[in-house]
């Protein structure tokens, strides 16, 4: 990953605009998702892709950190976990 510096100063309503060639890189559209989320000092952005980061699936979906889980693969990975704590 490149790191690209940029400034944008925050309007009176607490907005930002992602300028145009971050938004074209990073493949967001208008009306997409981005999640939002602090991590000590630093504020974290990103797209959500609406599928399970391993299967694809479109229902049933928990975040983790920036990923999409679905609840059969959650469940697997819980399995997983058990077993190794073993």
């Amino acid at each position: 990953m490149s790191m690209t510096g940029m400034i944008r100063k925050v309007d009176e309503l607490g907005r930002i605009v992602l300028p145009v060639e971050l938004r074209n890189s990073l493949g967001i559209q208008t009306h997409d998702a981005v999640e939002i989320r602090m991590e000590d000092d630093d504020i974290l952005l990103w797209k959500v892709h609406n599928c399970c980061t391993f299967c694809g699936a479109k229902e049933n979906l928990h975040s983790y950190r920036t990923k999409q889980l679905c609840s059969n693969c959650l469940k697997q990975l819980h399995i997983l976990h058990a077993e190794d704590e073993d």
